[in-house]
């Protein structure tokens, strides 16, 4: 009933702006439309690509900076490049960005991976929650303006937080304080995808007040079976401006979506990836059994073809999100040299996933409210008869994350299932047995307790746990950043920062007739960084950064569990990540092109399954070229290599090799060691590649269009071989994706026909379905075949 009252309000809205936006449009004199036709033509055109010196940074290193004056790896996408490169979800972003190819997560990506590990989402610099370990809902970028991907920790400013290869921050959209403009976008795809979406901007005081609102609706099928993707988004935003010194900004999301988990194919041999060969058989439990468990055996029965859509799902699987976002920011020059900010951030996320293969992810609330203020102060340093500018910035930022969520993944079991026999295959009904080690949230869903408990007194605990949890943290940060100019040439920053933490955490689903489990902890985590930029030329940069910083690992919904002894572990609050860069950056003075290569070393860590940590160390580098010649062409370049490899560390993986889901019974088929599957591999301690990161990774893309907007554009995504699983028995070869589209931006009537076609040359790409290499030996994500998209976007003269 709520996704079909929420669609009732979208199409009523949807009605009434266009209905508005038609009449007057109608009234408007002829002679506004001829005067605003060489504008279009010859000025900054709707649309147009630039290059991404045209884009500032905001928040990273204190105040708003031109990208090179950031010394960091860093890739700006605005509106229009977002559009180009049809960027509808995080994982798009490896069509531009270098070292961020990764894990399908599931066919629902909510978390960036940047240089080989999950990243951060910042909107407005403020950390945004989105699932557990990136298993969570998807993100809509209906309420975006422009994606800052950043490589790395957060910076000082940014303060503590989960997941340290890098974060995107999330520019929402602003209001026009001057110009009235709307468009509305309708596009159809293959497969039955439909999309609309309402972008429209107003002012109500010109040069002083402004709203803007964005609607999407996106009603999509699939070329998977039994896969979906419902979604409506909701943005509105206000800007005042009552004087020249002060700003306000206040911004509000709802997003609803309704999908589908996809967890590809099962059983990834080499001859599934290389020829679509899959082994036929269900499993046996010792006892004879085939409902899929731990340690079940495959006989095989046949190799066969199988079909890229027949896919790990289930038609009666459950799983729905909504998150409402609420974003302000206040900015006031108090005098010269002397600046006040303060961001706000509140977010709620519900989100329920109920599987037929017993995986159950519930998030019965998570509430985020996020408030950081910074004093920036510029000033001049009298230093041997030379004035050094300086900029200081202090901040304080308070956090507060409330979440109960429950959780059960301890009974799947997915190499027994053969996904060429009936449905019923897949499912796991819980035995008795099963049952009675988990704690019954309503009638006939189980879940895992958020602790251990001895209730037979045996000295052994007799219940699964997962991630349960019932979790409040409270953290206070406070920063300061300092910048030291002597000369035009040089720059010095320095910052260093602490975040105080105070968590409790508790059972919030104890067996019957027990008394909930609860702890609580207090730690320090401290952070610094350091960056020293230098200038030979105006239009050239060299840079070099550290940083230094202590993380939390992340948990169900961003919060904290109980671990051994009923306790919140200490290991949740010792995650180091360490980076060293350096890179140059050159943007000449004519404006045709820009240019950056940066080179790193990073440690940091990975939070395993069982909530412990393994330490990750990464080396590489990234560059990339944008030129613009003209106002026709545009070209971007990217291309990174990197090396991902285990610090010393245990790997963790769900079985330790997928040859042991078969017995031997047909060597003629497959040489199967018999060990059975799942069976949670524990790899000792080494320096062995992480699985699932290709070395090398390049991208491109090209668009040209004419003076009369007829255009066109070509994408394209290459990655090198890399193994699938730890011990790098199956790899998933070369690969290229290419995307290419075709528009016409037909100025007369304000309307722009685009034409989409994606795996233009119809490949049969793989990806792995989990970061981390987890399920490397159990599951792999096909990816689509060529596939369409047709769009029409009209804009209205207001």
């Amino acid at each position: 009933m709520k996704i079909i009252s929420c669609e009732r309000r979208f199409a009523g809205l949807f009605a009434a702006v266009l209905a508005t936006s038609s009449a007057q449009a109608a009234d408007s004199p002829p002679e506004t439309a001829v005067a605003l036709e060489p504008v279009v033509v010859e000025g900054a055109r709707d649309g147009a690509l630039d290059l991404p010196t045209k884009q500032k940074v905001d928040g990273v290193f204190g105040d708003e900076r031109a990208l090179l004056d950031v010394p960091r790896s860093v890739t700006t996408i605005d509106a229009a490049l977002i559009d180009r490169a049809a960027i509808v979800e995080l994982r798009d972003l490896q069509r531009l960005v270098p070292n961020s190819y990764g894990a399908n997560t599931f066919g629902a990506s909510s978390l960036p991976t940047l240089r080989g590990q999950f990243g951060e989402i910042y909107q407005d610099g403020l950390r945004r929650q989105g699932g557990n370990n990136g298993l969570g809902l998807p993100l809509s970028f209906n309420a975006v303006e422009q994606i800052n991907v950043v490589k790395g920790p957060p910076p000082v400013a940014f303060g503590s937080s989960q997941r340290v290869g890098g974060f995107v921050d999330l520019t929402p959209k602003r209001p026009d304080l001057d110009q009235s403009r709307a468009s509305v976008n309708l596009q159809a795809g293959s497969w039955d995808r439909y999309r609309q979406s309402l972008d429209w901007s107003q002012p109500i005081e010109s040069g002083r007040s402004a709203v803007r609102l964005s609607a999407e609706n996106r009603t999509e099928g699939s070329y998977y079976d039994f896969v979906h993707y419902q979604s409506q988004s909701l943005f509105g935003a206000y800007r005042l401006k009552p004087d020249s010194d002060s700003q306000l900004d206040v911004g509000f999301e709802y997003f609803h979506v309704d999908f589908t988990d996809n967890a590809g194919f099962n059983r990834p041999t080499q001859q599934l990836i290389d020829d679509g060969l899959y082994l036929t058989g269900q499993g046996e439990q010792a006892d004879g059994s085939t409902v899929p468990a731990a340690g079940a055996v495959v006989s095989p029965t046949g190799l066969t073809r199988i079909s890229r859509r027949r896919v790990y799902t289930d038609p009666d699987d459950r799983n729905s999100a909504e998150t409402v976002i609420g974003n302000l920011r206040y900015e006031r020059s108090l005098s010269d040299g002397l600046r006040w900010t303060t961001r706000g951030l509140y977010q709620h996320l519900e989100r329920e996933e109920v599987a037929q293969n017993s995986f159950v992810e519930i998030i019965d609330g998570a509430d985020t409210v996020n408030l950081r203020s910074e004093l920036g102060l510029d000033t001049a340093l009298p230093l041997a008869g030379f004035d050094v500018a300086q900029t200081t910035t202090f901040g304080v930022e308070y956090r507060y994350h409330d979440i109960l969520g429950f959780s059960q993944f301890t009974t799947e079991a997915d190499n027994p299932v053969d996904l060429t026999g009936p449905i019923a295959n897949r499912r796991i009904p819980l035995s008795a047995a099963q049952q009675a080690r988990l704690v019954q949230l309503r009638p006939g869903l189980f879940v895992s307790p958020g602790a251990q408990y001895d209730i037979d007194g045996d000295g052994v605990g007799d219940f699964n746990t997962s991630d349960s949890t019932d979790s409040t943290t409270h953290q206070g940060g406070v920063f300061i950043q300092h910048a030291i100019r002597p000369d035009p040439r040089w720059e010095l920053l320095l910052g260093a920062r602490g975040d105080w933490f105070d968590v409790t955490a508790s059972d919030g689903a104890p067996p019957p007739g027990v008394t909930a489990a609860r702890d609580g902890i207090n730690r320090w985590l401290k952070a610094g960084n350091a960056a020293l930029l230098f200038k030979p030329q105006a239009d050239i940069t060299l840079f070099a950064t550290a940083n230094y910083s202590e993380s939390t690992s992340n948990s169900l919904g961003g919060g904290f569990v109980l671990g051994g002894g009923n306790q919140i572990a200490r290991e949740n609050f010792a995650t180091e990540s360490r980076l060293y860069e350096v890179g140059v950056k050159w943007a000449p003075a004519n404006g045709l092109w820009y240019a950056d290569l940066s080179l790193f070393d990073q440690t940091r860590g990975l939070r395993n399954r069982d909530g412990s940590n393994s330490g990750i160390k990464t080396h590489g580098g990234e560059t990339r070229l944008s030129f613009t010649p003209d106002r026709h062409w545009f070209l971007q370049l990217a291309g990174s290599w990197i090396d991902v490899s285990f610090d010393d560390s245990v790997a963790f993986q769900d079985s330790s090799n997928v040859l042991d889901a078969f017995d031997n019974s047909r060597p003629d088929l497959v040489a199967g060691t018999g060990v059975g599957s799942p069976s949670f591999a524990v790899f000792p301690a080494s320096s062995n590649r992480v699985p699932g990161i290709p070395r090398v990774q390049a991208s491109g893309l090209l668009n040209y269009e004419t003076a009369f907007g007829l255009g066109a554009s070509i994408n394209a995504l290459y990655t090198s071989e890399f193994p699938l699983d730890y011990q790098q028995t199956v790899k998933i070869r070369e690969q290229i994706n290419v995307n290419a589209s075709v528009h016409w931006d037909v100025k007369a009537i304000a309307t722009d026909f685009r034409f989409d076609v994606f795996n233009l040359t119809n490949e049969d790409n793989y990806s792995p379905v989990f970061e981390g290499g987890f399920f490397g030996s159990t599951l792999v994500f096909p990816e689509q075949p060529i596939n369409v998209l047709f769009s029409i976007r009209h804009r209205f003269s207001l």
